[in-house]
């Protein structure tokens, strides 16, 4: 880039062929060679967001890139969302750009009112509300543009702007030359993760946002893992999205705004009492006053009727966080426990077939949380699922929506010290309708394709006894959980009190 180019990108420098004059910079995207601009359309008299690309005209492989990303932004001028900065116009070298610009192409979009979303964050990590509130119109702007075919390329933090009725927005759209839908996704994951914790989870962040922290196999941390008051969903949403495995990744934009949806419907069904509001006029309101009061009936009837509903959704609202806080943080177990049920596998034939001969109990080596998603479930409270006591628990996590929603599912794998053969699992617990399935494992670690199912049930209020099929000795056996009990409300959560593990003869 000659100096000259240097000298103009300075606020006030004038560019386009003397149309855009630069107010102030937005940002860069070092992945592009982009800068992101706020200019002054001197023709049309009004501000617009400026995606300036640039580089070495006589650089072709360059030249090409920033073809193709102008091309891309062109081509999704045509799309129309609150969630998107409309796009106005593009330019290359010989068509709006001077060739000794040093300037390999712009995109030139409607300017968007409010703040920048590094702005936002400056002073600390949003409530989760207030995050989901935010980005929902984003995501949905994402969910529509791949609708269409289109890629906007939302995986940049200075790329997206804060409207001024709080709504993000992507304010300087050009996607990259080589991102695919599955960025924008990544993208808004990225976006959540940020807006919950203040770091950046993708590679080529802005300079002065901390990276996201990383656990030993190189996967990014859950948000809940560093602000434990966060939603279960939401935190893991915010890391699947990031994922590109098989199992476990989110890759779709509508995943995400299902969740989000889910977030902010618990949040309207909490929110039982409104904020008062107070009128512009109210600093010249009459306060006090010499007129005695009217002996109005109705209105005092009214006003009773108001005060019950009140009283009412008050004591509502206690209620219902007496028995959250008694359910997710008492060390006592559920109620409940009915008697044995004992479920037969059929043989390879689809006839039930004849149990193995149990020869007594076996305890496990260990056992501890088997999560696909590297998100596992109250991981320090599995042990208790097989410590010979009852009264003692692991549970699951509370999900908002079923398996595999979130999740292909969850369980718990036990290693024993010695091959085994196993004539029958027995699971104690109250969450009734939860199915699981027995599975063999090869090793701690074994991909969840790689195991293999000895039994399936579901689970009854009390003991459920599981007959297994025949099967080689294996030193590790997995309960795997697809389906969580349901209590109605959004809960979605399975208790385990006990496992006893019979040994086959």
């Amino acid at each position: 880039m000659s100096s000259g180019v240097h000298a103009a990108l300075v606020p006030g420098g004038v560019i386009g062929n003397g149309r855009y004059r630069l107010l102030a910079k937005s940002g860069a995207d070092d992945r592009s060679n982009a800068e992101l601009w706020r200019a002054r359309d001197g023709q049309l008299n009004r501000d617009v967001a400026l995606t300036v690309l640039l580089g070495d005209l006589a650089d072709g492989a360059a030249a090409a890139r920033a073809r193709r990303t102008v091309e891309r932004a062109m081509h999704a001028a045509s799309f129309t969302h609150p969630g998107v900065s409309r796009v106005i116009d593009v330019l290359t070298p010989g068509t709006g750009v001077r060739p000794d610009e040093g300037i390999l192409g712009m995109v030139v979009a409607e300017w968007t009112q409010g703040t920048d979303l590094m702005d936002l964050i400056a002073e600390g990590p949003l409530p989760a509300g207030a995050a989901t509130r935010l980005l929902e119109p984003l995501g949905a702007a994402i969910e529509g543009a791949h609708h269409a075919g289109l890629v906007l390329g939302a995986d940049h933090p200075q790329r997206i702007r804060v409207t001024s009725d709080g709504r993000l927005r992507l304010a300087f759209p050009g996607p990259r030359p080589d991102a695919i839908a599955r960025d924008d996704v990544k993208g808004l994951g990225a976006i959540l993760y940020l807006l919950l914790t203040g770091r950046w989870a993708l590679p080529g962040g802005p300079d002065g946002v901390p990276a996201a922290p990383t656990g030993p196999d190189g996967t990014v941390v859950a948000p809940n893992a560093l602000h434990p008051y966060l939603p279960h969903e939401l935190s893991s949403v915010a890391v699947r999205s990031l994922e590109d495995t098989s199992v476990g990744g989110i890759r779709t934009s509508a995943a995400i705004l299902q969740v989000l949806d889910q977030i902010a419907a618990e949040e309207a069904e909490t929110s039982l009492i409104p904020a008062v509001s107070r009128r512009e006029d109210d600093d010249d309101a009459v306060v006090w006053t010499t007129q005695r009061p009217v002996n109005d009936k109705q209105q005092k009837k009214k006003l009773w009727i108001s005060v019950g509903v009140l009283a009412a959704a008050t004591l509502a609202v206690i209620v219902w966080l007496s028995v959250q806080i008694v359910g997710f943080f008492s060390d006592e177990p559920s109620k409940g426990g009915g008697p044995t049920v004992v479920i037969n596998q059929p043989g390879s034939n689809g006839q039930t077939a004849p149990p193995p001969t149990p020869a007594g109990p076996v305890q496990p080596a260990a056992i501890g949380v088997y999560d696909v998603t590297n998100q596992p479930d109250n991981q320090n409270q599995a042990s208790r699922a097989a410590d010979n006591n009852a009264n003692t628990f692991w549970r699951t996590d509370n999900y908002f929506q079923p398996f595999p929603a979130l999740k292909p599912g969850i369980g718990l794998m036990g290693s024993f010290a010695e091959p085994v053969r196993l004539a029958s699992v027995t699971i104690t617990s109250p969450s009734k309708g939860t199915k699981v399935e027995i599975r063999v494992a090869s090793s701690l670690d074994a991909p969840l394709e790689e195991t293999k199912i000895i039994g399936v049930a579901e689970l009854s209020d009390g003991q459920t006894q599981i007959q297994l099929n025949e099967h080689e000795p294996t030193s590790h056996v997995l309960i795997w959980i697809t389906q969580l009990s349901n209590t109605g409300a959004g809960k979605n959560q399975t208790e385990i009190r006990e496992i006893l593990y019979t040994r086959a003869q």
